[in-house]
């Protein structure tokens, strides 16, 4: 009898069983994957002892969440998403130095191509919303500025929407631009304050949310990826505190290092100053990058 024939299946050594039985794998690490998987998978079902019915259920779950997938919607990457898995391999695959910004997960309404725009732009192109400057510097762990670092973002609307979720009613880049930070490291840009919105919950991951007495709601956020020479791409969010739904992302995604003041200015010199013709929110945050190949401490 070979190793991956040893033992006959039995409630108690049954993961065991089938860990042996892919003892052939050419691929070491799938080995220790399914290995940990199948481990894992075995004790929750020892420990839940699903009926037959329930697990039909189950099956039927994940095959509806697979039908729900196109070539626009990962259902999958939602699911994990809501069950935080997205925001655990994010922060495994992005341990900081101390003083580094944490990051946050990318988001599906990246676009690549946004223009890249002078320094104090109004990326709202539709001039809808309650007006906003953001402003900061970008820092390295030695609070020094980086010059010349690539500043991407974007950010929904007042409504909660992005640019690609209304062709036709937002222009094309809407709330989308690059920017370059000056010598002193600092960046700005004018925008419009966002709104908190519902992840897609018409499918089988909203149904489980609902079923679950959650929200499917993110709240306001901002997004941005911010790269340099000889520094580690950071991939984060700034979030406004005061949200409704700040303490309950439905997707983890929130940080008490990202959140940011969303300051009220009406001084008419301020607002001359800010290039608005009226009062606007000032939002400022500093962001620290990563020399690259650092390692957390």
């Amino acid at each position: 009898m070979t190793t991956q024939e040893s033992g006959y299946f039995t409630e108690e050594n049954s993961a065991e069983v089938v860990i042996a039985r892919n003892e052939g794998a050419e691929d070491a690490r799938l080995k220790e994957v399914m290995a940990v998987l199948i481990r894992h998978l075995h004790a929750a079902v020892k420990e839940i002892e699903p009926t037959q019915e329930e697990w039909f259920r189950a099956i039927m779950f994940l095959t509806d969440t697979g039908h729900m997938c196109n070539e626009w919607r990962q259902e999958f990457i939602l699911l994990s998403d809501v069950l935080g898995v997205s925001m655990l391999v994010d922060a495994i695959n992005n341990r900081k130095p101390s003083g580094a910004s944490e990051s946050t997960v990318l988001g599906p309404f990246h676009v690549d191509g946004a223009p890249e725009l002078p320094l104090g732009s109004n990326i709202c192109l539709d001039r809808k919303g309650e007006p906003m400057l953001v402003r900061g510097r970008i820092l390295d762990t030695g609070g020094r500025p980086i010059a010349g670092a690539r500043i991407d973002v974007w950010q929904a609307n007042d409504e909660g929407f992005y640019d690609v979720q209304q062709k036709g009613i937002q222009p094309d880049f809407n709330l989308r631009g690059v920017f370059r930070s000056d010598a002193s490291g600092a960046y700005w840009f004018r925008g419009v304050k966002p709104k908190f919105y519902p992840i897609p919950d018409d499918g089988p991951v909203g149904k489980l949310l609902g079923a679950l007495g959650r929200h499917p709601y993110r709240p306001a956020h901002l997004h941005y990826i911010i790269g340099a020479e000889g520094f580690e791409t950071l991939t984060t969010h700034i979030f406004d505190p005061d949200d409704p739904y700040i303490a309950s992302d439905a997707v983890f995604g929130v940080k008490r290092s990202l959140m940011a003041e969303f300051v009220p200015v009406d001084d008419p010199a301020r607002i001359a100053e800010a290039g608005f013709d009226g009062p606007f929110l000032e939002v400022e945050h500093d962001f620290v990058l990563a020399p690259a190949g650092a390692k957390a401490s």
